[in-house]
């Protein structure tokens, strides 16, 4: 089963995030495709998302990532045969904590697609490895296949 990770960073914790995800689902068989700051066209077709985004300014998605998600909220095209799943990032700090990982779960229901599990929020103020915190929560996105 292939799952295709699509990272949308600021300052590159995201992307580790995603980069470490992949390492772990190669390791128990699955084929990945990894992508830091989708184009519509690359991945538009997968029917497996595992999205790992931060939280942006005040609250926006993270500029690699606004232009796939515009032209997915503009577009006419139905999503039914898409299941995903996220992980944020972001400082509790913020009244718009993960807001980027809420609007682009937003998105992709109303184009029809499936969320597969909980998403992981995870607060960059007291989790100390992001890594390994969403590695923990990897077995509940697998089960969830």
């Amino acid at each position: 089963m292939k799952v295709c990770i699509i990272s949308g960073s600021t300052l590159g914790t995201a992307e580790y995030v995603a980069e470490h995800l992949a390492d772990s689902l190669k390791n128990q068989g699955f084929s990945t495709a990894l992508f830091h700051g989708a184009q519509y066209d690359d991945v538009i077709s997968e029917p497996l998302w595992l999205i790992v985004t931060s939280t942006h300014g005040a609250g926006e998605i993270p500029d690699n990532l606004r232009s796939l998600f515009d032209q997915i909220s503009q577009s006419d095209l139905a999503l039914p045969y898409l299941r995903f799943a996220i992980v944020g990032l972001g400082n509790s700090d913020y009244d718009t904590f993960c807001y980027a990982a809420n609007h682009i779960e937003k998105i992709l229901e109303q184009k029809s697609a499936v969320k597969l599990c909980e998403t992981l929020k995870i607060d960059v103020l007291n989790v100390d490895d992001p890594e390994s915190y969403s590695e923990d929560w990897l077995p509940l996105f697998i089960r969830s296949l």
